[in-house]
């Protein structure tokens, strides 16, 4: 009988990464300007929250951005994505007989 090594912690670590991954592309992208009064770095990271939470689309999260998963759009998202790739691999197929 083979013993194997059991993570208890997985998803606090998942969520840590996910974390982390975060700091460091706001960090990435905020601090690459420089900013001399503060009021100007907080509009700056607002604008990036705002964008990363509603405009960017996540691989993670099947190429939804976080606010549709968020707000329970995501399945109808999905399935308009899947008809129209139907309907578009029929046009495509039809055009290429």
């Amino acid at each position: 009988m083979a013993y194997g090594v059991i993570n208890l912690h997985n998803d606090i670590e998942t969520d840590n990464d996910k974390i982390e991954r975060y700091h460091r592309t706001i960090k990435n992208v905020v601090n690459l300007d420089r900013f001399y009064y503060a009021k100007k770095h907080i509009v700056a990271s607002k604008k990036f929250v705002d964008r990363y939470n509603n405009n960017r689309y996540h691989e993670s999260l099947n190429n939804l951005t976080r606010s549709d998963v968020y707000y329970g759009r995501g399945n109808l998202i999905l399935k308009k994505k899947k008809r129209n790739k139907k309907t578009n691999t029929f046009s495509t197929e039809r055009l290429n007989i």
